[in-house]
């Protein structure tokens, strides 16, 4: 499979179960790479409530990772 390449950090519901590596090259400079299922399992609680995630099926970040998964990305 193919790496998703991304301006910013993204979780979508039509990606939940392919098992798919995204890299993420953010403005700073910063470039990160991580498995959506992974990150997804982690945050899937919190996103399940989001208005964002509800409404749109996704959640994004142009700026950082969120917090509770920055132990599973792997920063370059």
């Amino acid at each position: 499979m193919q790496t998703l390449i991304s301006k910013r950090f993204v979780i979508r519901k039509s990606l939940i179960g392919k098992n798919q590596d995204i890299t993420v090259n953010f403005k700073n400079g910063k470039t990160v790479t991580y498995n959506h299922d992974k990150v997804y399992e982690i945050m899937k609680d919190k996103l399940e409530s989001m208005p964002c995630f509800i409404k749109y099926k996704s959640y994004t970040s142009s700026t950082s990772v969120p917090t509770p998964v920055k132990e599973v990305v792997e920063v370059q």
